[in-house]
């Protein structure tokens, strides 16, 4: 990461790089926007490297780390993008079948930061599923700014599908309880929220900041939900009134937490949007959610 401290960069740059990773903005008006913040040694090229993606050395769950097993995998989506490719990951020494994680990437496709959430499901106990949406275009393409590129010429609903064929995949594994629960993170938490709408046996559905379904969608909801949000995402943030309005008249299990002077994509560990102490407490919430719901 540059030596650009995080505290030294107005909230103002980060609302604007939501922005632009959210396709709201393109990549010359980002640059132009970003200007007007470039102010002695915070130059526009100095703010782009302190915003991007280091994949470099953020890793928490290593790839051969002896605990676990990892591995690609190609499954079948139907009716989704066909073939697609995720990274099954599942502890190295079970004595039990354990529950299942699908575990859902941003608008990016299977970056490493959402690999290494899947090993770290893995580390926790469970078998889990890390699909890339992109694999019907060729898969990610190795850097986050191609990856949403690609991402935004697939239908969001045919993706959906793909999720929730790997739901199946993992339900129906031979290592794995059946008991099946998802965690997704941006257009994730999205899916996430439309599996438990689409999937009544889901066992448990963890959005991160993600996008609501329709109020008139909630009623399908069959299981338990843990939200968790940021306090400084408000384009997120402004939906979840109506939603959790329904959610009650629904009477659905629900829990919800909002993480104080947080911004969206604060679990990402490879982004300065990264919050320490509020990624660590909600992994924590959702493990232990987990724990709850897929033993």
């Amino acid at each position: 990461m540059s030596e650009i401290k995080k505290e030294d960069i107005k909230q103002e740059v980060f609302d604007l790089y939501d922005d632009y990773a959210h396709n709201r903005v393109n990549r010359r008006e980002f640059m132009q926007r970003l200007s007007t913040f470039a102010v002695g040694a915070l130059t526009v090229s100095s703010l782009m490297s302190f915003l991007m993606p280091d994949y470099a050395d953020t890793s928490q769950a290593k790839a051969d780390d002896p605990r676990i097993k990892s591995t690609y995998i190609n499954y079948q989506s139907v009716k989704g993008g066909g073939t697609i490719k995720a990274l099954l990951s599942m502890p190295a020494d079970m004595q039990t079948k354990p529950g299942g994680i699908v575990v859902v990437h941003e608008n990016r496709g299977l970056n490493p930061y959402i690999e290494d959430v899947g090993r770290r499901a893995a580390l926790a106990g469970f078998i889990s599923i890390a699909p890339d949406a992109l694999t019907p275009l060729g898969g990610y393409p190795g850097n986050d700014d191609a990856g949403r590129e690609l991402q935004s010429k697939r239908d969001k609903n045919e993706m959906l599908e793909d999720f929730i064929a790997a739901f199946d995949y993992l339900k129906n594994h031979k290592d794995c309880n059946g008991k099946v629960g998802v965690v997704g993170f941006c257009f994730g938490g999205w899916i996430s929220n439309m599996m438990a709408v689409r999937v009544p046996e889901l066992s448990a559905s963890v959005p991160y900041y993600g996008g609501q379904p329709a109020s008139e969608e909630v009623p399908n909801i069959k299981s338990p939900l843990l939200l968790h949000f940021a306090s400084l995402d408000t384009r997120v943030n402004e939906g979840w009134p109506a939603y959790e309005a329904a959610l009650k008249a629904n009477s659905k299990e629900y829990t919800a937490w909002m993480y104080e002077n947080a911004n969206h994509g604060f679990h990402n560990d490879s982004t300065p949007r990264y919050d320490k102490e509020a990624a660590e407490l909600s992994w924590k919430r959702t493990i232990d959610f987990f724990n709850e719901k897929l033993k």
